[in-house]
């Protein structure tokens, strides 16, 4: 009997100690979670659950605090490393409003203008001719609306570029695409050659730029064109489905975007951040350009970053039949897409002037300044049609029902 009470007694002691490491092993596991708006944790389950996606981080913010943050699923499914808040993300081409944001700062400090030509900066580009022939004169405005016209780089080349100035020949070399200003086209190139012009009038790098003038000061610790270690180890891997199987495989980074030291930093799509990081960027400008007080950009700045730029010409990623030729309800600010008027689907639930940029990721901010919130989504899941994916649809409707109760 004694023995009996005995081994009871052990697996007894056996079984709570089990019990504790498995609670410390699930609260390691476990994202801390701020608060969360109703439905969207399910909302973002229910993708995964189909298999479309490993996991993903939510982010809905005010210009004041977080009201909502959650990470959901695996950032890798392999290793079952599970989404944290800080889990990294590649959000390739929601680096531009970074970049154009550093070209305001440097107008706002009176070392150029938006309405400058190129040639001032980058003296090769006196000798750019359009189409027709004539001078193209770009400016600095037309290059960061994708407006300017300017032809794109070979890929194969732009992979011996290591900086951005290696980066001009090949752009210069490549034919004009249309007159500037006669249309809206999505321009990487271009994005690019704003990227070098901050480094030719802030005498530094442009990852270095926006580490001193942004990330420092806003306290985007997480945030990097190039990740190293534990980050580097940490970051959430981009999963495409696929087509026969329908199951969920690993894609590599493109080598381009990679990270990895020996290539430029990307003005267009360098970026590696979290969804906190990136709502400290957004809460700055929800703040009209103030953040914990401190001044980043002037209200002229913000006024230009967030006021259609491109006339009446249709913009945006929206504008074939497949995707409801939205082109005409957006137009394009200082390196932002800005949403004329809301339309059926995933800019349904946003405010007249909801201005933001997505990723080539699946990645997506929305800025709503009517409402004072932004929505930020993180996932990595290329072809998913970031722009016009029932994913997004999902998460900000669910998102903005939440904010308005």
């Amino acid at each position: 009997m004694h023995t009996y009470l005995q081994a009871n007694r052990l697996r007894s002691v056996a079984n709570l100690a089990f019990t504790a490491v498995f609670i410390i092993f699930m609260a390691n596991a476990t994202p801390v979670r701020a608060q969360e708006l109703p439905g969207v944790r399910q909302a973002m389950q229910n993708f995964i659950n189909a298999g479309d996606m490993s996991g993903a981080v939510t982010v809905v913010t005010t210009k004041d605090k977080i009201i909502h943050l959650d990470a959901v699923g695996l950032a890798n499914i392999a290793r079952k490393i599970p989404m944290q808040a800080n889990t990294l993300f590649w959000v390739a081409s929601m680096t531009k409003p970074f970049t154009a944001v550093s070209v305001l700062m440097l107008q706002d400090e009176g070392k150029l203008k938006v309405t400058d030509q190129v040639s001032k900066y980058i003296p090769e580009f006196a000798n750019l001719k359009t189409p027709s022939g004539k001078p193209a004169n770009l400016t600095i405005t037309q290059i960061l609306t994708h407006t300017s016209g300017l032809g794109e780089g070979n890929p194969n080349d732009e992979l011996k570029a290591h900086t951005l100035a290696d980066l001009m020949p090949m752009f210069l070399a490549a034919p004009m695409q249309y007159e500037p200003g006669a249309q809206w086209k999505y321009t990487q190139s271009a994005i690019n050659v704003a990227a070098r012009i901050v480094e030719v009038v802030g005498g530094m790098p442009f990852d270095q730029f926006v580490k001193k003038h942004i990330l420092d000061p806003l306290g985007m610790t997480h945030s990097t064109f190039y990740p190293e270690g534990e980050a580097l180890a940490s970051r959430a891997v981009g999963y495409e489905k696929n087509k026969s199987t329908y199951v969920l495989e690993a894609v590599e980074q493109p080598a381009f975007y990679s990270g990895k030291k020996g290539f430029p930093p990307l003005g267009n799509g360098g970026l590696f951040t979290t969804g906190p990081d990136y709502a400290r960027f957004c809460q700055m400008l929800l703040g009209g350009g103030v953040f914990n007080g401190k001044r980043y950009l002037s209200g002229d700045a913000m006024k230009l970053l967030t006021t259609i730029q491109t006339g009446d010409l249709p913009a945006g990623f929206l504008q074939t039949p497949a995707l409801g030729n939205h082109g005409a309800d957006y137009g394009w600010g200082i390196g932002v897409c800005i949403l004329r008027r809301p339309h059926a689907g995933v800019a349904s639930m946003l405010s007249p002037g909801t201005y933001g940029h997505g990723g080539a990721w699946g990645t997506q901010a929305w800025i709503d300044p009517v409402r004072g919130v932004a929505y930020i989504l993180m996932v990595q899941r290329p072809n998913l049609n970031g722009d016009a994916s029932d994913l997004r649809r999902v998460f900000q409707q669910t998102a903005s029902d939440g904010v308005g109760r």
